[in-house]
């Protein structure tokens, strides 16, 4: 018997501000990306995450690229990971990563990070820890070679694959995952979920693209913001961003989810009526970001 899926319409407000709050009431985010050539993924979802309101925001990026990175976002602090002589990520990254994530309330892994053996071993480690984690972009694509992955999970999961990304984490085919992106990605979710030995924490599937979705298998929200001109290198990162600020401040994963869908399809909206559809950048779609908060609030 299939299970009944509640469809969700209803979007989370984040809450008025105390007067006398600090950096450290708004959440702790560390954006784990950045490889040579990808400097602008990292600091587009570092900037994202404190437009979306978090107090404190950490990227880890590999040292040869760290201070390019902090260039681009100076109100982050930075962790640089140690690269063997080809400038891939080291094993002792693992353990530089493992020690920053722990002051950390949530940690999003995968923009512009590349894929390596170092890399998949760090996916590997976040997975085992218990800070909440997005994945997205290249930690998508490092999840993949893992194997029986889901058994591996000890943390609350989202997972924001484009449907590219979607099918190698699935075995399924493109065309069939968009015949049906809300049955798909929502039997995706449980498959996952049920994968772990014990009632575990929390997994939500982003499903990104024309009507993103996001369901954690029992509840689904199909997202009506965004236009085409969002079809751009850069836009998912921001939206990692936002939903890690969003989620550092403690919304539920699947809330925070479908509200950072929400404020950052609005954002592009908001660029394009200004800009037009066929010169939205990534850059514009932050740059929007606080108008696209103001309308949600």
């Amino acid at each position: 018997m299939a299970r009944r899926i509640e469809r969700n319409e209803e979007l989370p407000r984040l809450p008025r501000r105390r007067r006398e709050g600090h950096k450290g009431d708004y959440g702790r985010v560390l954006i784990v990306g950045g490889s040579p050539g990808m400097v602008g993924a990292v600091s587009l979802a570092a900037n994202a995450a404190l437009r979306a309101g978090a107090g404190l925001v950490t990227f880890a990026a590999p040292e040869t690229i760290q201070q390019a990175v902090a260039v681009l976002c100076p109100c982050a602090t930075s962790v640089p990971l140690a690269c063997d002589r080809s400038g891939r990520l080291a094993r002792a990254s693992v353990r530089q990563l493992a020690e920053a994530a722990r002051g950390c309330d949530v940690i999003a892994v995968g923009p512009g990070m590349g894929q390596s053996p170092g890399a998949a071993d760090l996916v590997r480690v976040v997975l085992e820890q218990e800070n909440p984690v997005i994945l997205d972009a290249d930690g998508l694509n490092n999840l993949a070679a893992i194997g029986h992955w889901p058994g591996k999970r000890r943390c609350e999961l989202v997972l924001t694959p484009h449907p590219g990304e979607f099918a190698r984490l699935t075995g399924r085919t493109v065309q069939e995952i968009q015949s049906d992106r809300q049955a798909a990605a929502a039997a995706a979710a449980r498959e996952w979920s049920d994968q772990v030995t014990a009632k575990g924490p929390a997994l939500v599937c982003v499903l990104k693209g024309a009507g993103t979705v996001v369901t954690d298998g029992e509840r689904v929200y199909v997202n009506n913001t965004g236009n085409p001109g969002m079809a751009t290198g850069g836009s998912g990162d921001v939206l990692t961003g936002v939903l890690a600020g969003l989620r550092g401040q403690g919304l539920e994963a699947f809330y925070a989810a479908c509200l950072a869908a929400r404020v950052h399809g609005r954002a592009g909206d908001l660029a394009a009526e200004r800009l037009g559809e066929l010169s939205v950048t990534a850059s514009d779609i932050l740059e929007f970001l606080p108008q696209a908060f103001l309308e949600a609030s």
